[in-house]
């Protein structure tokens, strides 16, 4: 049964995101239309009203497309569960943490997805969502966790998991918005501005067509991390209180820990200077992606060091 549904995510992820790259592939090479562009299978609910077959095609495409995701999101939610929680035991490490995340990280831009038109988000984010999917296949040499049964455990659990995939999608939010300030900075250099009527930009001008504006990708973008950092918090106070049950000790100050509480001081201090001072541009952006890389290396690396590279369990 597993090994259904790791093929069944995996085609579904990579099919949808190879039909999104073919379209938007077709549409930087093929003469545009009236005012209405080829788009990606995902933009179809995002079409022009009044635009005619082709809109409607859109939307027919759009339509299946989201719920192809949704197939996808149930296979891998499935497949997540089945694998981490076997027969009244857990099975965790640093490939599931990564499939989690992903799979977190695609369960809220498809929510997203009913508000925004955020096309060239789901282009970053299914193939690496298909990637993590099947990690667990590779590297599948994870330890037994004894105390998974601990109610306090699988609160602390389900609240990290689900901040790791808030700040995933933050992190791919802020990459899009440095891709699209860079491009609005080059056409600006070049005299031209940027319209949805330009014919013959590329797929990197389609690509960035299919995407909200900056305001509203920044309005967006912080209330992901003002979101995550509220669970982070929460995830290190029961992980402290977990601790203190489990080993009488409130706080380790192991790799995992230091790099988390790195983490939460490195979004905290984001979200204060944008309260204070309205901090915004590259520089913000930047510190998002690296405020997230430090998380990843708390748990994520840590048990990657581990389980790879040292061969050795941990708790």
């Amino acid at each position: 049964m597993d090994i259904v549904l790791y093929a069944l995510t995996v085609l579904l992820y990579g099919g949808l995101c190879a039909a999104d790259w073919r379209a938007l592939r077709r549409a930087s090479v093929e003469p545009l239309f009236g005012s209405v562009p080829p788009v990606p299978l995902a933009v179809g609910l995002a079409g022009p009203a009044g635009a005619g077959a082709e809109a409607s095609r859109a939307r027919s495409f759009g339509m299946l497309s989201r719920a192809l995701l949704f197939v996808a999101l149930a296979a891998h939610g499935l497949l997540l569960h089945m694998t981490i929680f076997p027969a009244n035991e857990m099975i965790f490490g640093f490939a599931f943490a990564l499939s989690a995340m992903f799979w977190l990280g695609a369960v809220i831009y498809w929510i997203e997805s009913f508000f925004f038109s955020l096309d060239g988000l789901r282009l970053l984010l299914l193939p690496l969502a298909a990637i993590a999917s099947i990690l667990p296949l590779v590297f599948g040499g994870v330890r037994v966790l004894p105390y998974a049964a601990a109610p306090l455990f699988k609160l602390h659990f389900v609240i990290a998991n689900v901040a790791y995939g808030l700040f995933a999608i933050a992190a791919l939010h802020a990459v899009l918005m440095l891709a699209v300030e860079r491009r609005l900075h080059a056409l600006k250099g070049a005299g031209f501005q940027r319209n949805a009527g330009n014919k013959g930009g590329g797929w990197l001008s389609n690509w960035i067509e299919t995407l909200p504006p900056l305001l509203t990708m920044e309005k967006l973008l912080f209330r992901l991390i003002g979101a995550g950092f509220v669970l982070l918090t929460a995830t290190l106070v029961t992980g402290i209180v977990f601790s203190e049950q489990l080993i009488d000790r409130p706080l380790s100050l192991d790799h995992k820990t230091v790099f988390a509480i790195l983490s939460w001081l490195m979004f905290g201090t984001l979200l204060t200077a944008r309260k204070i001072s309205g901090w915004r541009g590259r520089s913000a952006l930047r510190w998002v992606i690296a405020s997230f890389v430090a998380l990843l290396l708390a748990y994520v690396g840590s048990r990657f060091v581990f389980e790879v590279l040292l061969h050795r369990p941990v708790v």
